[in-house]
């Protein structure tokens, strides 16, 4: 078994006295960062989506628009309590407290989005999420990730050991977008392309 320990929910904790910890509602590195995930997914909208790691809500919103319903999950109770706030007044978001992967919704999504999450698990908590997460995705459903590239203190593990685990358990991605300092990739289960999709080729 793997010794290495996820990050400890006191860490979260001590994050969330302050409303907006990552600098989510104000950084143009966020705003960015959601609007190329945004652009990235391969369909206009989605029956039902799950983020997962939804902090204060800010990219809950940005989802919301495109899912006809959307579960938000995140393990800290005062990050829940911030993304219900956030997502008041949006159509079909329900926004739960959950601490994956030991806790797991019921049902299927056709977009799952795990964004800024993945490092905080260890290396055996990141692979039993992964080995369930295919029993969530519908026939035609997506799964997006989208990490920080560079190691910090808190967390067990880098966006690159993230994207690799993900990789050896879904294999290759439908796409993906690298820079300096963030790499997003989404699984399809569908392989059909966008342009496929529309009849253009």
């Amino acid at each position: 078994m793997n010794a290495v320990a996820s990050t400890s929910p006191d860490y979260f904790h001590a994050l969330y006295t302050d409303d907006d910890p990552f600098g989510c509602r104000h950084r143009w590195y966020e705003a960015r960062k959601r609007a190329l995930l945004l652009a990235s997914l391969p369909a206009e909208a989605y029956d039902a989506g799950w983020e997962i790691g939804c902090s204060n809500g800010e990219l809950t919103v940005a989802l919301a628009a495109r899912c006809r319903t959307l579960l938000a999950t995140d393990l800290d109770p005062r990050a829940v309590e911030l993304a219900r706030a956030r997502t008041a007044t949006c159509a079909g978001v329900h926004v739960d407290a959950m601490h994956h992967p030991q806790q797991w919704p019921t049902g299927t999504f056709d977009l799952i989005v795990l964004s800024e999450v993945g490092y905080y698990l260890a290396p055996d908590a990141l692979d039993a999420l992964l080995a369930r997460l295919p029993t969530s995705l519908r026939d035609a459903g997506v799964f997006v990730a989208c990490h920080w590239l560079h190691p910090f203190d808190e967390a067990p593990q880098n966006g690159r050991q993230v994207h690799a685990a993900i990789a050896q358990a879904l294999g290759a991605p439908a796409f993906r977008y690298e820079d300096a300092d963030l790499l997003f990739e989404g699984w399809s289960v569908s392989p059909h392309s966008v342009a496929q999709r529309e009849a253009l080729r």
